[in-house]
Protein backbone atom coordinates (compact mmCIF):
# COMPACT_ATOMS: atom_id res chain seq x y z
CA UNK A 1 0.00 0.00 0.00
CA UNK A 2 0.99 3.91 -0.73
CA UNK A 3 -0.14 6.99 -0.32
CA UNK A 4 0.31 9.82 -2.46
CA UNK A 5 0.07 12.81 -0.56
CA UNK A 6 -0.27 16.15 -3.02
CA UNK A 7 0.63 19.57 -1.27
CA UNK A 8 0.34 22.86 -3.38
CA UNK A 9 2.00 26.03 -2.13
CA UNK A 10 2.19 29.64 -2.27
CA UNK A 11 4.59 31.59 -0.21
CA UNK A 12 3.89 29.14 2.89
CA UNK A 13 6.95 29.18 4.73
CA UNK A 14 5.16 29.48 7.65
CA UNK A 15 2.67 26.81 7.82
CA UNK A 16 4.29 24.08 5.77
CA UNK A 17 7.22 23.15 8.16
CA UNK A 18 4.23 22.13 10.86
CA UNK A 19 2.45 20.08 7.79
CA UNK A 20 5.64 18.04 6.77
CA UNK A 21 7.03 17.60 10.39
CA UNK A 22 3.19 16.06 11.38
CA UNK A 23 3.34 13.70 7.83
CA UNK A 24 6.66 12.32 9.23
CA UNK A 25 5.34 11.71 12.37
CA UNK A 26 2.84 9.55 11.08
CA UNK A 27 3.24 5.27 11.52
CA UNK A 28 2.72 5.23 7.54
CA UNK A 29 5.23 7.80 6.71
CA UNK A 30 7.40 5.32 5.43
CA UNK A 31 4.38 4.51 2.49
CA UNK A 32 4.41 7.88 1.79
CA UNK A 33 4.72 9.51 -1.83
CA UNK A 34 5.01 13.16 -1.24
CA UNK A 35 4.44 15.60 -3.97
CA UNK A 36 4.72 18.80 -3.03
CA UNK A 37 4.02 21.59 -5.93
CA UNK A 38 5.22 25.48 -5.78
CA UNK A 39 3.53 27.67 -7.69
CA UNK A 40 6.53 30.30 -7.49
CA UNK A 41 6.21 31.11 -3.97
CA UNK A 42 8.67 34.87 -2.99
CA UNK A 43 9.76 33.59 0.64
CA UNK A 44 11.53 30.69 2.18
CA UNK A 45 8.94 28.43 0.91
CA UNK A 46 11.12 25.98 -1.24
CA UNK A 47 13.86 26.40 1.33
CA UNK A 48 12.00 24.75 4.47
CA UNK A 49 10.18 22.26 1.62
CA UNK A 50 14.08 21.12 0.39
CA UNK A 51 15.25 20.84 4.01
CA UNK A 52 12.69 18.02 4.57
CA UNK A 53 12.96 16.08 1.34
CA UNK A 54 15.32 13.09 2.79
CA UNK A 55 12.69 12.28 5.65
CA UNK A 56 10.65 10.56 3.14
CA UNK A 57 11.09 7.77 1.24
CA UNK A 58 9.70 9.46 -1.97
CA UNK A 59 9.62 13.63 -1.91
CA UNK A 60 9.32 14.88 -5.60
CA UNK A 61 9.09 18.68 -5.44
CA UNK A 62 7.86 20.34 -8.92
CA UNK A 63 8.49 24.24 -9.08
CA UNK A 64 6.07 25.81 -11.41
CA UNK A 65 7.36 29.23 -12.84
CA UNK A 66 4.20 31.11 -12.45
CA UNK A 67 1.27 30.77 -10.00
CA UNK A 68 -0.72 28.06 -12.14
CA UNK A 69 -3.32 27.92 -9.30
CA UNK A 70 -4.38 25.70 -7.03
CA UNK A 71 -6.74 23.28 -9.38
CA UNK A 72 -4.13 23.45 -12.42
CA UNK A 73 -1.14 22.37 -9.35
CA UNK A 74 -3.48 19.72 -8.14
CA UNK A 75 -3.73 17.72 -11.91
CA UNK A 76 0.28 17.89 -11.99
CA UNK A 77 0.31 16.29 -8.64
CA UNK A 78 -2.33 13.63 -9.97
CA UNK A 79 -0.41 12.95 -13.21
CA UNK A 80 2.54 11.64 -11.17
CA UNK A 81 0.54 9.99 -7.71
CA UNK A 82 1.32 6.40 -7.42
CA UNK A 83 -0.35 5.63 -4.77
CA UNK A 84 -3.68 2.94 -3.86
CA UNK A 85 -4.61 5.65 -2.10
CA UNK A 86 -4.42 9.97 -2.70
CA UNK A 87 -4.40 12.43 -0.04
CA UNK A 88 -4.89 16.03 -0.64
CA UNK A 89 -3.83 18.25 1.76
CA UNK A 90 -3.73 21.66 2.10
CA UNK A 91 -0.05 23.83 3.81
CA UNK A 92 -1.36 24.91 6.70
CA UNK A 93 -3.19 21.50 8.32
CA UNK A 94 -1.35 19.55 11.11
CA UNK A 95 -2.40 15.81 10.74
CA UNK A 96 -2.21 13.81 14.04
CA UNK A 97 -0.83 10.15 14.24
CA UNK A 98 -3.47 8.42 14.10
CA UNK A 99 -6.16 10.64 11.74
CA UNK A 100 -4.53 8.74 8.00
CA UNK A 101 -4.24 4.90 9.49
CA UNK A 102 -7.80 4.59 10.83
CA UNK A 103 -9.10 7.29 7.52
CA UNK A 104 -7.27 4.31 5.25
CA UNK A 105 -9.06 1.45 7.73
CA UNK A 106 -12.63 3.10 6.97
CA UNK A 107 -12.11 3.11 3.03
CA UNK A 108 -10.97 -0.34 3.30
CA UNK A 109 -13.94 -1.46 5.13
CA UNK A 110 -16.53 0.18 3.42
CA UNK A 111 -16.06 -0.29 -0.77
CA UNK A 112 -18.57 2.19 -1.58
CA UNK A 113 -16.95 4.63 -0.19
CA UNK A 114 -14.91 6.20 -2.41
CA UNK A 115 -13.77 9.33 -0.46
CA UNK A 116 -13.28 10.65 3.25
CA UNK A 117 -12.73 13.40 5.24
CA UNK A 118 -12.41 13.95 8.84
CA UNK A 119 -13.61 16.31 11.66
CA UNK A 120 -11.52 19.71 11.20
CA UNK A 121 -10.25 21.61 14.65
CA UNK A 122 -9.04 25.01 14.92
CA UNK A 123 -5.81 25.69 16.73
CA UNK A 124 -7.46 26.87 20.18
CA UNK A 125 -9.29 22.80 19.58
CA UNK A 126 -12.95 23.87 18.57
CA UNK A 127 -14.70 22.29 16.23
CA UNK A 128 -14.47 24.01 12.65
CA UNK A 129 -17.18 23.29 10.02
CA UNK A 130 -15.96 22.11 7.13
CA UNK A 131 -18.72 20.05 5.07
CA UNK A 132 -21.14 21.49 2.84
CA UNK A 133 -23.91 20.78 0.38
CA UNK A 134 -23.88 21.61 -3.33
CA UNK A 135 -25.21 25.00 -3.63
CA UNK A 136 -28.33 25.82 -4.74
CA UNK A 137 -28.80 29.52 -6.41
CA UNK A 138 -30.69 30.99 -3.63
CA UNK A 139 -27.92 30.11 -1.10
CA UNK A 140 -26.17 33.06 -2.80
CA UNK A 141 -29.09 35.46 -1.77
CA UNK A 142 -29.35 33.63 1.61
CA UNK A 143 -25.81 34.86 2.42
CA UNK A 144 -25.77 37.77 0.95
CA UNK A 145 -28.66 39.38 3.10
CA UNK A 146 -27.58 37.33 6.38
CA UNK A 147 -30.40 34.85 6.41
CA UNK A 148 -27.31 31.95 6.96
CA UNK A 149 -26.14 33.54 10.12
CA UNK A 150 -29.24 34.96 11.42
CA UNK A 151 -30.84 31.48 10.81
CA UNK A 152 -27.29 29.47 11.49
CA UNK A 153 -29.18 26.09 12.54
CA UNK A 154 -31.58 26.31 9.21
CA UNK A 155 -31.71 23.40 6.80
CA UNK A 156 -33.22 26.00 4.33
CA UNK A 157 -31.49 29.26 5.33
CA UNK A 158 -27.68 27.79 6.05
CA UNK A 159 -28.65 24.71 3.70
CA UNK A 160 -25.37 25.22 1.60
CA UNK A 161 -22.70 25.46 4.94
CA UNK A 162 -24.74 22.46 6.87
CA UNK A 163 -25.62 24.77 10.08
CA UNK A 164 -28.01 22.15 10.68
CA UNK A 165 -24.94 19.70 11.44
CA UNK A 166 -22.93 19.62 13.95
CA UNK A 167 -19.69 17.64 12.86
CA UNK A 168 -19.60 15.58 15.47
CA UNK A 169 -20.51 11.97 14.02
CA UNK A 170 -19.88 9.62 10.73
CA UNK A 171 -22.37 10.44 8.29
CA UNK A 172 -22.37 10.64 4.41
CA UNK A 173 -22.13 14.11 3.14
CA UNK A 174 -21.48 15.92 -0.32
CA UNK A 175 -18.75 18.01 -0.35
CA UNK A 176 -15.84 18.33 2.34
CA UNK A 177 -13.01 20.93 2.46
CA UNK A 178 -10.54 19.74 -0.28
CA UNK A 179 -7.99 21.23 2.70
CA UNK A 180 -8.05 17.29 3.58
CA UNK A 181 -9.78 14.98 1.66
CA UNK A 182 -8.04 11.09 1.07
CA UNK A 183 -9.65 9.13 -1.92
CA UNK A 184 -9.49 6.01 -3.39
CA UNK A 185 -6.89 5.84 -7.01
CA UNK A 186 -9.66 4.05 -8.83
CA UNK A 187 -11.58 7.18 -8.32
CA UNK A 188 -9.32 9.46 -10.50
CA UNK A 189 -9.00 6.85 -12.78
CA UNK A 190 -13.06 6.66 -13.56
CA UNK A 191 -13.67 10.25 -13.11
CA UNK A 192 -10.34 12.51 -14.55
CA UNK A 193 -8.31 15.49 -13.45
CA UNK A 194 -9.94 18.40 -11.67
CA UNK A 195 -11.95 21.06 -13.87
CA UNK A 196 -9.38 23.78 -14.19
CA UNK A 197 -11.73 26.36 -15.08
CA UNK A 198 -11.81 26.62 -11.50
CA UNK A 199 -8.72 28.28 -10.66
CA UNK A 200 -8.91 27.61 -7.07
CA UNK A 201 -12.75 28.00 -5.52
CA UNK A 202 -14.98 25.10 -6.40
CA UNK A 203 -12.86 22.54 -7.86
CA UNK A 204 -13.04 20.67 -4.98
CA UNK A 205 -16.89 21.13 -5.00
CA UNK A 206 -17.17 19.96 -8.97
CA UNK A 207 -15.05 16.86 -8.31
CA UNK A 208 -17.05 15.75 -5.44
CA UNK A 209 -20.06 16.13 -7.14
CA UNK A 210 -18.57 13.87 -10.46
CA UNK A 211 -17.57 11.30 -7.47
CA UNK A 212 -21.33 10.53 -5.97
CA UNK A 213 -22.08 10.87 -9.99
CA UNK A 214 -20.35 8.34 -10.44
CA UNK A 215 -21.63 5.90 -7.91
CA UNK A 216 -19.47 6.90 -4.63
CA UNK A 217 -20.28 7.65 -1.21
CA UNK A 218 -18.26 10.52 0.62
CA UNK A 219 -18.22 9.67 4.30
CA UNK A 220 -17.46 12.42 7.17
CA UNK A 221 -15.33 10.33 9.66
CA UNK A 222 -15.32 12.12 13.29
CA UNK A 223 -13.21 9.80 15.09
CA UNK A 224 -10.15 11.50 14.02
CA UNK A 225 -9.31 15.08 12.82
CA UNK A 226 -6.90 17.72 11.93
CA UNK A 227 -5.72 21.20 12.87
CA UNK A 228 -6.89 23.74 10.06
CA UNK A 229 -5.58 27.27 10.16
CA UNK A 230 -8.11 27.90 7.65
CA UNK A 231 -7.37 29.81 4.65
CA UNK A 232 -4.04 31.61 5.95
CA UNK A 233 -3.26 31.92 2.28
CA UNK A 234 -6.37 33.02 1.20
CA UNK A 235 -6.50 36.16 3.32
CA UNK A 236 -3.10 37.54 2.21
CA UNK A 237 -4.23 37.81 -1.37
CA UNK A 238 -8.24 39.00 0.13
CA UNK A 239 -8.95 41.19 -3.22
CA UNK A 240 -7.74 38.49 -6.17
CA UNK A 241 -9.17 35.79 -3.79
CA UNK A 242 -12.53 37.82 -3.74
CA UNK A 243 -12.49 37.48 -7.07
CA UNK A 244 -11.96 34.12 -8.04
CA UNK A 245 -14.14 32.81 -5.62
CA UNK A 246 -17.12 34.85 -7.65
CA UNK A 247 -16.43 34.14 -10.49
CA UNK A 248 -16.11 30.09 -9.68
CA UNK A 249 -19.19 30.38 -8.21
CA UNK A 250 -21.03 31.07 -11.28
CA UNK A 251 -18.73 28.71 -13.29
CA UNK A 252 -20.50 26.71 -11.40
CA UNK A 253 -23.70 27.30 -11.81
CA UNK A 254 -23.16 27.16 -15.87
CA UNK A 255 -21.90 24.09 -15.37
CA UNK A 256 -24.54 22.13 -13.83
CA UNK A 257 -27.47 24.45 -14.53
CA UNK A 258 -28.49 24.19 -18.33
CA UNK A 259 -30.75 24.86 -20.43
CA UNK A 260 -32.85 28.33 -21.56
CA UNK A 261 -34.49 28.99 -18.16
CA UNK A 262 -31.55 28.25 -16.04
CA UNK A 263 -28.99 30.33 -18.16
CA UNK A 264 -31.25 33.03 -17.83
CA UNK A 265 -31.43 32.93 -14.37
CA UNK A 266 -27.79 31.67 -13.90
CA UNK A 267 -27.28 35.51 -15.74
CA UNK A 268 -29.25 37.16 -13.12
CA UNK A 269 -27.00 35.24 -10.63
CA UNK A 270 -24.13 36.20 -12.32
CA UNK A 271 -25.01 40.11 -11.97
CA UNK A 272 -25.70 40.17 -8.32
CA UNK A 273 -22.20 37.81 -7.70
CA UNK A 274 -20.60 40.91 -9.58
CA UNK A 275 -22.33 43.51 -7.04
CA UNK A 276 -21.54 41.36 -4.27
CA UNK A 277 -17.67 41.12 -5.78
CA UNK A 278 -17.76 45.08 -5.88
CA UNK A 279 -19.23 45.83 -2.37
CA UNK A 280 -16.63 42.95 -0.52
CA UNK A 281 -14.01 44.72 -2.41
CA UNK A 282 -14.77 48.53 -1.01
CA UNK A 283 -15.36 47.15 1.83
CA UNK A 284 -12.04 45.52 2.12
CA UNK A 285 -10.11 48.40 0.73
CA UNK A 286 -12.27 50.48 3.46
CA UNK A 287 -11.36 48.80 6.64
CA UNK A 288 -9.30 49.19 8.96
CA UNK A 289 -5.73 47.30 9.00
CA UNK A 290 -3.73 46.08 11.49
CA UNK A 291 -0.53 47.46 12.41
Amino acid sequence: MKISVIIVTYNHEGEIVHCLQSLQESPLSSAMQILLIDNRSRDRTLDVITSFSKNFAEFEIIKNKENFGFTRAVNQGLRIAGGDFVLLLNPDTIIPEKTIPRLIEHLTQNSAVGAVSPQFRNPDGSIQPSCRRFPRRRDVGYNALGLNLLFSKSKEFNYWKMGDFDHQQLRKVEQPQGAFLLFRREIFDKIGFFDEQFFMFFSDVDWCRRIIKAGWKIHFFSDVHIVHARGSSVHRHQVKMIKTSHLSFYRYFQKYYRGIINQALNYGIGVFLLFLMIVRIISYYLRPKKA
